[in-house]
């Protein structure tokens, strides 16, 4: 039996790719670093970008470690600055990020408000008793 040119070479992962299962591990410095910084006032998002850890991981190391977690969410003036931006056009990540909240939160509370949502493509969007219809824009002669 023959062996195929380059297969007893070991096979290298493709760089910037995470192998599966594979969780970041903080050390008990970079812990107390986490904890103090959410203290001070850092978002669950801003210390998961700083660490290199997700939202949800920043979140479970603060409740193991017996801290007070904020309230999320938008304030009503926050949810009143909302429904200003999205009525002016912008999109729901752009208020998001501009609010620091998940884009999927604004979304709710600008449908708490009644706000008539657009799609993707900035149409509004029409409830009817069996289905969600896009309506476009169209000028009034």
């Amino acid at each position: 039996m023959r062996k195929l040119p380059g297969l007893d070479a070991p096979v290298k992962p493709s760089p910037g790719l995470r192998k599966p299962g594979r969780v970041r591990q903080l050390d008990d410095a970079q812990v107390r670093q986490l904890v103090a910084g959410y203290e001070a006032g850092a978002t669950v998002y801003e210390l998961g970008d700083r660490f290199g850890i997700s939202r949800q991981t920043v979140g479970k190391i603060l409740k193991q470690h017996g801290v007070k977690m904020r309230r999320g969410g938008l304030t009503p003036e926050q949810v009143d600055e909302a429904v200003q931006l999205y009525e002016a056009g912008w999109s729901l990540a752009r208020i998001g990020g501009r609010m620091n909240v998940d884009p999927t939160t604004v979304l709710n509370r600008l449908r708490d408000r009644g706000v008539r949502m657009r799609d993707t493509h900035g149409r509004v969007r029409r409830m009817t008793a069996t289905r969600v219809e896009d309506q476009d824009f169209k000028p009034s002669s």
